[in-house]
């Protein structure tokens, strides 16, 4: 079973940063895609950055820019770097891992970002 633990989440001022980490445990199907994904307070959940372990990337318009996502497969773990914070940033986020050609798809328990004066 694989488990996924995020951490880094926290409260920052608009214009500040944060870093967000994922890592996985157990065994880890290739090929995969691990992501970030947000949901703030009544809205639907976003898919807000993706990096395959090829190191294809994919980000959402709203981030481009402003979020950097990175990945050590050696050490199953995804990064996300986060700059130029906006309020609208404010979410819950949550770190996926799934695959094109078999149907998995975990989720982490999520971490809190909030982005406040």
């Amino acid at each position: 079973q694989v488990q996924l633990v995020e951490s880094g989440g926290g409260l920052v001022q608009p214009g500040g940063s944060l870093r967000l980490s994922c890592a996985a445990s157990g065994n880890i199907f290739t090929p995969n895609r691990m992501g970030w994904y947000r949901q703030a307070p009544g809205k639907q959940r976003e898919l807000v950055a993706t990096i395959t372990n090829f190191g294809s990337i994919n980000y959402a318009d709203s981030v481009k820019g402003r979020f950097t996502i990175s990945r050590d497969n050696a050490k199953k773990t995804v990064w996300l770097q986060m700059n130029s914070l906006k309020t609208e940033d404010t979410a819950d986020y949550y770190c996926r891992l799934n695959s094109d050609l078999v149907p998995i798809d975990y989720w982490g328990q999520g971490t809190q970002v909030t982005v406040s004066s």
